[in-house]
């Protein structure tokens, strides 16, 4: 039982932890979707295991019925409308490098299946030339 515990005494689930993991797992995989191995985003380089660990908290999240500090709950609701407030700061579905729509798609199944995922780029491989 213990190792399906996966609380962090004194951890927070945050509104901007969720809103980060779901800007960093749209950025790298818009960038991914663009031919690129590594993103550079917050002025750091990110690679596919900083995504793999920003959509599988979201996933943990959301199929858990994790509580945020302000008393909310991780929903798919609440995903989506941050997911769209993301998409949009990061210029709509022409921002980035232009792969930012079907980048949410990926996220989109990754986060919202009841479906635990074996890796991100699994499913982002279908939408490559």
């Amino acid at each position: 039982a213990d190792l399906l515990d996966f609380t962090v005494p004194g951890g927070r689930v945050t509104e901007n932890g969720v809103r980060l993991n779901v800007s960093v797992a749209l950025q790298y995989l818009d960038s991914w979707l663009a031919g690129n191995g590594a993103a550079a985003i917050n002025n750091l380089m990110e690679d596919a295991a900083t995504a793999e660990i920003s959509r599988s908290q979201l996933w943990q999240w959301r199929v858990g019925g994790a509580q945020m500090e302000d008393g909310r709950f991780v929903t798919g609701g609440l995903y989506t409308a941050i997911r769209d407030d993301e998409l949009a700061s990061l210029g709509g579905p022409d921002g980035g490098n232009g792969h930012l729509v079907d980048a949410a798609e990926v996220l989109d199944g990754l986060v919202l299946d009841d479906t635990f995922s074996e890796f991100l780029t699994i499913p982002a491989g279908a939408l490559l030339d």
